[in-house]
This record gives C-alpha cells, sequence and structure tokens, in this order.
C-alpha cells in the first residue's frame, strides 16, 4: 500500500476534486506494475516552485511538469518526494487535448517509477519505463501518452 502525504500548495488543483482519492488511484495503477509499499510525499504546487526545484536540484533553470526524488534505503518506508506544478501540467493537458485528471495520473505514475529507481535517458530505459506507464494507465482505462493521434 502506498500512504501520501499530500501538500497543496496551488489552489488550481482544488478542481479536480478529491486530490488524495485520485493520487492513491494513479499509485495503485503504478504499484499494478511494480509493487512497492511506503509513503510517498506529495507536493502539487506551482510552476515557480516546480522551476526553483529543478534549479536546485538538477540545475536546469525551467519549469518542469514533475520531479521525483527518491528516498534512501534507509529512509523507508518514505518511497520519496514527488512535485507537479499547476500551470505547465495544465498547458500540457491542454496541449495534448488530455483532461488535467488523466495527465495528472500519468505524471503520477511517471514519478511513482522514478521513485523505483526507472529513469528514461538512455532508449532502452524509455522503452521499459514507458511500457510500465502505458500498462499502469490502460488499468484506468487512460489512453497511451506516447501515442499520438
Amino acid at each position: 500500500m502506498i500512504d501520501i502525504d499530500l501538500i497543496v500548495e496551488d489552489d488550481g488543483w482544488d478542481a479536480l476534486g478529491n486530490l488524495e482519492a485520485l493520487s492513491q488511484r494513479a499509485f495503485d495503477a503504478g504499484r499494478s506494475v511494480e509493487r512497492a509499499d511506503g509513503t510517498v510525499s506529495l507536493l502539487l504546487t506551482d510552476d515557480a516552485v516546480l522551476q526553483q526545484l529543478n534549479k536546485d536540484f538538477r540545475g536546469i533553470d525551467k519549469v518542469t511538469d514533475v520531479l521525483s526524488f527518491p528516498a534512501l534505503p534507509m529512509d523507508r518506508p518514505l518511497l520519496g518526494d514527488i512535485a507537479v506544478g499547476y500551470g505547465i501540467s495544465t498547458r500540457d493537458a491542454a496541449a495534448q487535448g488530455k483532461t488535467l485528471a488523466d495527465h495528472l495520473t500519468h505524471l503520477l505514475v511517471h514519478g511513482y517509477l522514478h521513485l523505483l529507481g526507472h529513469d528514461h535517458m538512455q532508449p532502452d530505459e524509455a522503452e521499459i519505463m514507458e511500457a510500465l506507464e502505458i500498462a499502469a494507465l490502460a488499468s484506468l482505462g487512460i489512453a497511451n501518452p506516447y501515442e499520438s493521434d
């Protein structure tokens, strides 16, 4: 089971309704393809915070939609932290013709897989990670996010 420590810093996220339930559904889908138990600290915030986190931790001074920070094994049961920016997520969802709820679900599955050590920097890693994301999202009836219409 995934326990969620949810912090909502941008009121825009409230339009999605029960964020705890939406997040739990996303993490349960992630667990359906790669099982882990523990706590995820989830920050739903704004673009400025995501840009600052990206700059501070990755040396990249631009906004991004999701960041994941895996915990060390000694920090278990904490799996790690995930932060998602509202503005960029909303813009990306609209540009991709998706609902914000489905896009956030994808970002949370993506972040969860990062917490478990998956990455997409190399083509073979990306193929594995994307296949897991596609399967997790399909379990919820959400279309393949990597397939263009």
